[in-house]
Parts: C-alpha cells; sequence; structure tokens
C-alpha cells in the first residue's frame, strides 16, 4: 500500500503542531503505523456494531459510534 503523504509531509506536518518536540528519524513511520492500527480497530469495531444489528452493510451510524466508543476507550 503505497503512502499518499510524503514522509518529509508528514514530519513537517507533526512539527508544526508540536515545535518544541525533538522528533527522532522514524518518528513518521511510527505516526502512520499507529494510524493503520487505528483504522484497523475502527474496522473491526464498526463491522462488530453492524452484525449486532443485523445488519448486512456498514452504515454511516456504525462507523460514527464506533468511534466514538474507540475514543472513549483511548
Amino acid at each position: 500500500m503505497g503512502r499518499t503523504v510524503s514522509r518529509r509531509t508528514l514530519k513537517r506536518l507533526v512539527k508544526r503542531s508540536k515545535p518544541h518536540l525533538r522528533l527522532s528519524g522514524n518518528t513518521d513511520l511510527l505516526v502512520h503505523l499507529n494510524f493503520l492500527l487505528f483504522l484497523q480497530r475502527l474496522a473491526e469495531e464498526t463491522r462488530t456494531k453492524a452484525i449486532a444489528e443485523k445488519s448486512k452493510t456498514i452504515k454511516y451510524e456504525h462507523v460514527l459510534s464506533s468511534a466514538k466508543v474507540i475514543a472513549l476507550k483511548s
């Protein structure tokens, strides 16, 4: 899977939002991996929510409620 944001851009965005932090060389990779883990967790939670409601398709409401649950757990 290719990246849509370059490593340099990601580093610049992190540095702009948190200028006082010192970043190591692989910080952008860790941010990317963290994002992928979040997406996987969101997909699993959403699928569980859709199955619990006996829905054959995942709807916007399922994703929204799952995101709220994940935000509360984190």
